[in-house]
């Protein structure tokens, strides 16, 4: 899995009428979809689990994934904390947020010890859900961080308050493997890997795996690998069925059912500043965060 994916068009089985000549039904994955039971609603907030959304490709639907999955986990009744840990700033835009208006960024909260989780968390626009913004300012904490003891534990510390309150912390990563992503891998307890359906996509995720076996192996034992989600996938399409194949060849069960689909609704949402979920509620789209939600806390123990 640490060696460079090869790439070569499968077989392909009889069918008829454009459909495999026997056997179940399967889902966009290749594989039968299974029953995904409703999450069980939650006694009380708190212990919450912090996942990295990660992939050092930029343009997969990182930030997409981590506003819309905020959003559907909401609706199962979660408490969630955004983390823009990105200079660029997408998941605050994202959000409705100007970045060249905040006063408190996650920079502050990293860099300045008289600064509180309190003092830059705001709200997202959706009830449930907040956010810690970020801007440009980002990026010189990576410089900065070198100098620090212990640095890359930087980001546990700070957002250790919120586990008290929140079910669950989504972690937006830059397209990098860089410092501030290593301080994501080491403060979480599971990575989601967003690939485009797109052969280029799938051959990075092999240096990721390796990155994310180095964070395990050195600073975070408890890591886990969550699940790697399929983006941008058109079934149309050969290409992008044969990338799907080969996924799921490559990582087995650790690739969600769950695809998400391409869509203009989800470019529209992110103009209109907030979740597919309430942008156009009754899309496919919002349909595929929701199923992708239950399916994350089936996979979540203690979820």
């Amino acid at each position: 899995m640490t060696e460079p994916l090869p790439f070569e068009r499968p077989v392909q089985a009889a069918t008829k009428a454009g459909r495999p000549t026997d056997g179940p039904a399967l889902g966009p994955t290749g594989r039968p979809m299974p029953v995904i039971p409703d999450p069980k609603p939650v006694a009380e907030h708190g212990h919450a689990r912090v996942v990295s959304m990660c992939n050092q490709k930029g343009g997969v639907g990182k930030t997409t994934t981590t506003i819309n999955l905020g959003a559907s986990l909401v609706e199962q009744g979660r408490r969630v904390l955004l983390v823009d840990f990105d200079p660029q700033g997408s998941l605050s835009v994202g959000l409705g947020l100007n970045p060249h208006e905040m006063d408190l960024t996650v920079y502050n909260l990293l860099m300045e010890r008289d600064v509180t989780l309190h003092d830059v968390v705001v709200p997202s626009g959706v009830p449930g859900m907040d956010l810690l913004p970020s801007n440009i300012d980002l990026s010189a904490a990576e410089v900065q961080l070198v100098h620090e003891v212990a640095r890359e534990q930087t980001l546990q510390r700070v957002l250790a308050p919120a586990l008290a309150e929140y079910d669950v912390v989504l972690i937006d990563c830059q397209p990098s493997l860089g410092l501030l992503t290593v301080n994501a891998l080491t403060a979480s307890h599971g990575v989601i890997i967003p690939l485009e359906c797109e052969y280029f996509a799938l051959r990075g995720v092999a240096l990721l795996k390796t990155t994310i076996d180095k964070v395990r192996e050195r600073l975070n034992p408890g890591l886990e690998i969550d699940g790697v989600l399929g983006t941008m996938f058109d079934g149309r399409t050969l290409h992008s069925r044969e990338v799907m194949e080969r996924l799921v060849q490559a990582w087995g069960d650790t690739v969600f059912h769950t695809v998400i689909r391409r869509t203009v609704k989800f470019s529209d949402s992110t103009v209109a500043g907030e979740p597919i979920t309430s942008y156009a509620s009754g899309s496919a789209g919002a349909d595929s965060y929701r199923q992708l939600a239950k399916e994350v806390l089936a996979r979540w123990p203690d979820a």
